[in-house]
C-alpha cells in the first residue's frame, strides 16, 4: 500500500481540499463559513444528528446563501462523497466513528479530542494507528483550550528559552454568558450537588479532564520532561445566591465554580500545571487567584516569559456580549480547519499540535493568494 498523503485538486492553480463538516453546532457552523470563504477548501457535505437539519443547505445552517451542498444524517452518502478531510466536531465523540473516517481514506480534523493519541489506552491507539494505515489518512487535534493556548502557544514561546523550570496556564472564564446551557449545565454540571460534580460521578466529566491531561502529556513529550505522572484535581466553590442563566435556574448552595488543576510532575515536582477558574452567575470566591479574564500562559525559566490572551470579535467596535462569546467558538474551529491544508499534505498517522508546522491563518488579510 502507498503512504503518499491524499491527492487534491487544482482549482485556478490552487490546492483545493474535499471538505466534510460533521456536526453543525457553534463550532460547526463556524468550521462551514470559514470553508465557504476559503479558496483552499470546498465544502462538500455536512453529517447532521436530527431530522430538522436532514436535508437542509448546509450554508443556510450557518446564516449564509444556499450553496446546493446538503447534509444528511447518513454516514454512508458522507463517506460516499470521498472527502479530502473531515472536520469532526461533535457535541460527543466517537472513536469508532473517527477509525471509520480514517479507514475509508479521509483525514481528520478534530476540536473534541485526541490531542495527544499516544497517550491513549493501548487497544484505542492501536485501532487509530491501523485505521490511518488502512486508509492511507491522518488525524489532528486542535482548538484553544485544549488546542493552541495550552499546545501551540507554549511550544512557540519555549522557542526563546534555555531553560524551562515550569509551564502553568490560567484560564479565567465565566460561563454565565454561554448560551448552550445544555453544555454548561448537562455536561458540566454547574448547579449540581457537590456529589454530582467530579470525575467519578461524571462520565462527560471524566472525558473532559481525560483531555487536559492528554495536553499536559503532549507539552512534557514535546519538551523533553519526561514526567512520570499526571494528576487532575477540582476544587468546588457553592453559589451563595439564586440566578437565573438563559432561562435556567442556578440555585443557592449548588456548585457554581470548579477550579480544576492537571499537572505534570516529575520526582514529585510539577513541571506543567493547566489551571480552570470556571464560574457561573458571577460569583467569584475570595480564596481563588484572580487572573485576568482570558488565558495567562507564564513559561518560568531562562528567561520567564508570560502572555496574556483575550479573544473577543473586536477590540475597536463596539458590540453585543453574544459576539464576543461567539468568538471562542470561531477561534476553537478555526484553528482546525486552517490545519487542513498541511494535514492532507503530511504523511498518514498521528499529527498532534507537535508535529505539524506553525498552523496560520488560511485567508490572512485577504488581498492575495497566501504562499503556503
Amino acid at each position: 500500500m502507498s503512504l503518499e498523503p491524499t491527492t487534491v485538486q487544482w482549482q485556478g492553480g490552487r490546492v483545493t481540499s474535499r471538505v466534510v463538516v460533521w456536526g453543525t453546532g457553534n463550532q460547526g457552523v463556524e468550521a462551514i463559513r470559514a470553508i465557504l470563504d476559503s479558496p483552499d477548501l470546498e465544502l462538500v457535505g455536512a453529517k447532521v444528528y436530527s431530522e430538522e437539519k436532514d436535508g437542509v443547505d448546509v450554508a443556510t445552517l450557518a446564516g449564509r446563501a444556499p450553496c446546493g451542498v446538503f447534509a444528511t444524517r447518513d454516514i454512508e452518502e458522507i463517506l460516499g462523497l470521498e472527502p479530502d478531510c473531515v472536520a469532526y466536531l461533535p457535541r460527543l465523540t466517537d472513536l469508532g466513528e473517527v477509525c471509520r473516517i480514517l479507514e475509508s481514506g479521509a483525514n481528520v480534523t478534530t476540536t473534541a479530542f485526541l490531542f495527544h493519541p499516544r497517550t491513549l489506552p493501548a487497544a484505542s491507539l492501536a485501532r487509530l494507528e491501523a485505521a490511518c494505515e488502512l486508509g492511507v489518512s491522518s488525524v489532528h487535534g486542535s482548538g484553544l483550550n485544549p488546542g493552541n493556548l495550552s499546545g501551540v502557544l507554549p511550544l512557540a514561546l519555549s522557542g526563546m528559552s534555555r531553560s524551562i523550570e515550569k509551564i502553568t496556564l490560567q484560564e479565567r472564564a465565566d460561563w454565565s454568558f454561554y448560551e448552550s446551557v445544555h453544555i454548561t449545565f448537562d455536561n458540566m454540571r454547574f448547579g449540581h450537588p457537590v456529589d454530582e460534580v467530579s470525575e467519578a460521578a461524571s462520565e462527560f466529566l471524566a472525558f473532559n479532564s481525560s483531555i487536559f491531561m492528554e495536553e499536559v502529556a503532549l507539552l512534557g513529550d514535546a519538551l523533553g520532561a519526561g514526567l512520570d505522572e499526571i494528576t487532575s484535581e477540582v476544587e468546588l466553590a457553592m453559589a451563595h445566591e439564586d440566578h437565573e442563566i438563559f432561562d435556567h435556574p442556578l440555585r443557592a448552595g449548588t456548585v457554581g465554580g470548579q477550579r480544576w488543576h492537571w499537572r505534570g510532575w516529575r520526582n514529585g515536582e510539577v513541571l506543567i500545571e493547566i489551571e480552570t477558574l470556571w464560574t457561573v452567575g458571577g460569583e467569584y470566591p475570595e480564596t481563588w487567584p484572580t487572573p485576568r479574564d482570558g488565558w495567562t500562559l507564564t513559561i518560568e525559566g531562562e528567561p520567564s516569559i508570560q502572555a496574556h490572551v483575550l479573544s473577543l470579535m473586536s477590540f475597536e467596535r463596539p458590540l453585543p456580549i453574544a459576539e464576543h462569546v461567539r468568538a471562542a467558538s470561531i477561534a476553537t474551529a478555526l484553528q482546525a480547519i486552517n490545519a487542513i491544508p498541511d494535514l492532507v499534505a503530511a504523511r498518514p498517522g498521528i499529527q498532534t499540535m507537535a508535529d505539524l508546522p506553525l498552523i496560520r491563518s488560511l485567508i490572512g488579510f485577504g488581498n492575495e493568494p497566501l504562499r503556503r
